[in-house]
């Protein structure tokens, strides 16, 4: 994640139009979108200081707070500048003010972020018996890093959680590793683009997570889309919305879907798919919980 603040600055103001923000365009530019010195006269700071937050180093002076970090009033009107989203705003600060650790606070992250890629995280068994609650709903939960941790039945039917290996329980790997997944979904393109961009959301919130690295890592060695999306610098929460599924036994599911963090446990995420009751996805997902029992019994 070095270099991420400058990197996401750049793409963003790439973005913007001169004229969309009152500038006359004029002469040659050699990049598109607005200049830094635009950036720093919309924003209110000067050119130096813009630059030297672009670079990552910051600056002194009142527009730094006491504990160091660049101040609200400078990230919200940066925010303005470039007209971030909600979630990119979110993501800015995260990365502006990245909470570092002490050289024994970072060995304690790396040490215990390996302990966690050998031994993912579990939910507590009151999310589990939630998980099973929800006969008629396909559900599982998700870490931070977008690895599965748990599934009910239907939610394995779905997806095949259960099939895989533990370290295959990864929902960017499965999206750009698994030859079988832009047959899975019949809008892959979008299903990665919101994929990257949420992973790369957590990724700000995380930026001593070891494990995050070697994941992004690891996607952007083995998958061209990963790494032309990851340069892209997308940031959306996966929150809700509507995903297809073309499934081999069920067919073509269209399944809404709704995610509740979990109290207690800030990195974990319940996804539930909440298809219309009634709709035709709706009986299919019955047909095929009773398809599961079957084999089950």
């Amino acid at each position: 994640m070095d270099g991420e603040l400058g990197d996401f600055l750049r793409s963003r103001r790439a973005r913007i139009r001169p004229e969309e923000v009152g500038l006359a365009s004029y002469g040659r530019r050699r990049v598109p979108g607005l200049r830094r010195e635009e950036v720093a006269q919309l924003a209110g700071v000067s050119v130096d200081y813009y630059i030297r937050l672009e670079q990552g180093r910051g600056s002194g002076g009142t527009s730094r707070t006491k504990s160091g970090g660049v101040s609200d009033a400078v990230l919200d009107a940066i925010a303005r500048v470039l007209r971030l989203d909600e979630a990119e705003h979110e993501y800015l600060r995260a990365v502006a003010r990245p909470r570092r650790r002490s050289e024994g606070g970072r060995a304690a992250a790396r040490e215990s972020a390996n302990r966690e890629a050998a031994a993912p995280s579990r939910v507590r068994p009151g999310v589990q018996l939630i998980l099973d609650g929800l006969d008629r709903n396909p559900a599982y939960v998700l870490d931070h890093r977008m690895d599965v941790l748990a599934w009910n039945a239907l939610g394995d039917a779905v997806v095949g959680f259960g099939d895989k290996a533990p370290g295959e329980r990864n929902m960017p790997r499965h999206v750009f590793l698994d030859p079988t997944a832009r047959d899975v979904y019949p809008d892959w393109a979008a299903i990665a683009s919101q994929t990257v961009a949420h992973l790369r959301l957590q990724a700000g919130h995380h930026p001593d997570d070891a494990a995050m690295g070697r994941l992004v890592g690891e996607l952007s060695r083995a998958s061209d889309d990963f790494r032309r999306l990851w340069a892209d610098h997308l940031v959306k929460p996966c929150d809700h919305g509507v995903k297809q599924i073309r499934h081999p036994v069920a067919g073509l599911l269209t399944l809404p879907y709704e995610t509740l963090t979990i109290p207690g446990a800030p990195n974990q995420t319940i996804v539930a798919y909440t298809p219309e009751p009634g709709s035709e996805t709706a009986e299919r997902l019955a047909l095929l919980g009773s398809w599961v029992t079957s084999r089950a019994g």
